[in-house]
């Protein structure tokens, strides 16, 4: 397969930025070839929505596996699905729903391919109780630059599945996966949202409501004082009858350039916020379709130009249970006083069920997560003040959302990534891995 020129990519958040030789094969057969033709690294390349620099490879060869998104065999009356690895969240939910299946966990868009679901060990609103993507994977077909093609899972190379799942795409090609769906009687989901006066509501609420499925909060980044923290918190679980139809719905609006920087303004964010927070939360049980309150961002093509040209950064993090309730709290007073956030942060609790991968980011624990329009050196020291926050309370940060950690950070929150570096394929690489590591091709 002949090299081609190089080519200027960005990530989600647009402010990592890479230029490398693009190839996208069609199929499974054209990956071993792509993967060993050229001198320089390789790495598999989804739908870029990672928001930091992890799916990038200056310099080097991105492999775009869109292309390859077909199924390979399913089995429906058990629910176990063997697809490419660039088929999508969403497209396995277009097929799996109507036979009455769901994915076992989701993050906030379906614009994910099962790949980076697998490299970046996603997690869901029901982490608490499902775990990771990666609890659910039965096997991985990992293609390697040396020509091998390995089946690997939890009883099959179970340590290179480990350093797969959540390991980046460092350790080969996926080229398949093999998950195990979850029945469903319904596509529509039942759910109650209630409004969180501070901080200590949100523990209180999300602590009596394990026993729904799914559990988040969002929270104005810049309330203050007696308000630090109010929001609203919506709980929800699969409706036990009704229609089984995938809402793959058009998206409604479009961004069709990048937003003024003016838009997302300190006033303009904190009139938004204290609008939000007062729409309506009666605690009462409502039905939508899935889409509607898993994926509410999906429904706003581009989203990502809302924060200009510069771009944005986000900063997700998690700290263990018991520091959680003082360390989220100075990190909300850092936004407030800084004045730096956007629309709303992300609140949740993470459960117990460990990780299968070494580098997974989730822990028991509680997670928060905040985008930051791009305004240079002031956003970047905001960005190491919150990163210290979670580092003293025994936290780390999520890599799949960084752009910004150094290796101290790194090698703190993931003590094992030494592990990860052994199972590493020699021909694989990306900038974050080079960034926190310090290897170089």
């Amino acid at each position: 397969m002949t090299e081609a020129p190089r080519v200027a990519t960005t990530s989600w958040g647009r402010v990592a930025r890479s230029a490398s030789h693009v190839a996208e094969p069609a199929y499974l057969d054209d990956l071993g070839p792509a993967v060993r033709a050229g001198a320089t690294p390789a790495l598999a390349h989804g739908l870029g929505r990672s928001y930091g620099d992890v799916c990038l490879n200056d310099g080097g060869r991105l492999l775009r596996t869109g292309r390859l998104d077909r199924i390979m065999a399913a089995d429906w009356s058990t629910g176990v699905v063997r697809a490419e690895a660039g088929l999508t969240i969403g497209g396995l939910l277009a097929v799996a729903v109507p036979r009455g299946w769901f994915v076992p966990v989701t993050p906030g868009t379906k614009f994910v391919t099962l790949g980076g679901a697998v490299a970046n060990d996603v997690h869901g609103k029901n982490h608490h109780g499902a775990g990771t993507f990666g609890c659910h994977v039965r096997a991985i077909g990992l293609m390697r630059s040396d020509g091998a093609v390995l089946k690997i899972g939890p009883e099959a190379r179970p340590h290179l599945f480990a350093a797969t799942v959540g390991g980046l795409g460092l350790t080969g090609l996926i080229a398949w996966v093999e998950i195990q769906l979850q029945p469903v009687a319904s596509s529509d989901f039942e759910v109650q949202t209630s409004r969180l006066g501070d901080l200590d509501a949100f523990f209180r609420v999300a602590g009596e409501s394990h026993a729904w499925p799914y559990t988040v909060a969002w929270v104005d980044c810049l309330a203050s004082g007696r308000k630090l923290g109010r929001g609203l918190f919506s709980r929800g679980r699969h409706a036990a009858d009704g229609a089984l139809v995938p809402h793959a719905e058009a998206a409604r609006l479009k961004v069709p350039r990048d937003a003024p920087s003016a838009l997302l303004g300190p006033a303009t964010v904190r009139l938004f916020n204290a609008a939000y927070s007062r729409q309506p939360a009666t605690g009462e049980t409502r039905r939508v379709p899935y889409g509607k309150f898993l994926y509410p961002l999906d429904g706003i093509t581009d989203w990502n130009k809302l924060y200009g040209g510069r771009g944005f950064f986000q900063h997700q993090s998690v700290v263990p249970m018991a520091a959680a309730p003082r360390a989220l709290q100075a990190l909300l007073e850092l936004t407030s006083s800084e004045g730096q956030g956007s629309f709303l942060v992300v609140l949740k609790l993470f459960g117990p069920r460990p990780s299968p991968g070494i580098l997974s980011f989730p822990r028991e624990g509680a997670t928060f997560a905040l985008d930051l329009p791009n305004r240079g050196p002031d956003t970047l020291r905001l960005l190491g003040r919150m990163a210290e926050v979670v580092l003293e309370a025994g936290g780390r940060l999520y890599p799949a959302k960084d752009a910004t950690m150094s290796a101290d950070q790194f090698r703190a929150g993931f003590p094992r990534w030494r592990e990860v570096e052994s199972y590493r394929d020699p021909g694989i690489s990306s900038d974050f891995w080079r960034r926190v590591t310090g290897d170089r091709p």
